[in-house]
């Protein structure tokens, strides 16, 4: 086989997909064994509740180029992506998810590009069969905030489906392990020679979503104190526009106070002591956040913790 000496890694978060996992399987294999690079192909079980284990081990067992790592509990999708990077061994690695919304077809255009010499592959989400009209605004609106707070710039619509040469993942598995992560910006903010491709996500084979709203505003917020602190500054910009609008509101107190008499004050008391709870509020809020971040590093516990790693012998 031409180029077999090359290997690409294909890393996939698994979470509650026994529905789809069959159907994922098929599809990727039939797809990896005809690229013209080898492969291997590594699932990490973040603590399913399903039969999803069962099936991984079943895959491994007939495939000896299939590894499962079994994490002991659920420690979430992004730790999910740097242990299977930890545990590649490609020239190249392609990380993605298991309900076929990142398309497996993408990957002989990965290969490509990882052959012309780039060595990181951001995937740009064109359409999203599953994604309503709210969910579609909410991630343009967070990108151009991230954006418009981060001195790095992040390509829109990216997602956690993308790819690394092997240099690029080393450095993830040497400098980059924070507890608290946005491994998309990592990616995309380490450097070396990059390009993008576009895809278009379809529905999910199976299952929902497991990212409710909850889930992605955390992760929104992580995003931010990752690569901004200018949400920390808020205070003293917010501190600066109170002094001016209280100037302001001085001088209209003493002039009404001249013409009429007699100052004007319930009102304007209440919705300025109201203003500047708020203001307050928010920016002790704000800090709570970073100090979350800085507890939850200053602790230094294990990213991701493995049970047990399931290869064939064959």
């Amino acid at each position: 086989m031409e180029n077999a000496e090359k290997k690409i890694s294909v890393v996939v978060s698994v979470y509650n997909e026994e529905l789809s996992l069959d159907q994922f399987h098929k599809t990727i294999i039939d797809i990896l064994e005809r690229c013209i690079w080898d492969y291997e192909l590594i699932f990490v079980n973040d603590g399913s509740a399903d039969r999803s284990i069962e099936l991984l081990k079943q895959f491994a067992a007939g495939n000896s180029k299939i590894k499962v790592i079994d994490f002991s509990r659920n420690f979430g999708h992004e730790a999910a992506m740097i242990a299977g990077i930890d545990h590649a061994t490609g020239d190249g690695i392609v990380c993605m998810d298991a309900d076929l919304q990142h398309p497996p077809e993408s990957i002989p255009e990965i290969i490509a590009k990882f052959q012309e010499g780039y060595e990181v592959i951001s995937m740009i989400r064109g359409k999203n069969a599953d994604a309503g009209f709210i969910k579609s605004i909410t991630s343009k609106a967070f990108y151009k905030v991230l954006n418009l707070l981060s001195p790095i710039k992040f390509e829109n619509n990216s997602s956690d489906f993308f790819a690394l040469a092997a240099n690029v993942a080393e450095v993830l598995r040497r400098d980059y392990r924070e507890k608290i992560r946005y491994l998309r910006g990592f990616v995309q903010s380490v450097g070396f020679r990059k390009t993008t491709l576009e895809f278009n996500a379809g529905k999910r084979t199976a299952g929902e979503s497991k990212y409710s709203l909850r889930k992605l505003l955390h992760f929104s917020i992580n995003a931010l104190c990752s690569f901004s602190d200018l949400p920390l500054k808020l205070g003293v910009y917010s501190g600066i526009l109170v002094a001016m609008l209280g100037f302001i509101l001085m001088i209209f107190t003493i002039a009404n106070k001249l013409i009429n008499g007699a100052p004007a004050g319930y009102s304007t008391i209440i919705v300025a002591l109201c203003f500047m709870f708020a203001v307050t509020l928010i920016v002790i809020g704000i800090i709570g956040e970073y100090i979350a971040v800085l507890f939850a590093e200053i602790k230094d516990r294990p990213i991701y913790i493995v049970r047990e790693i399931y290869k064939s012998d064959q």
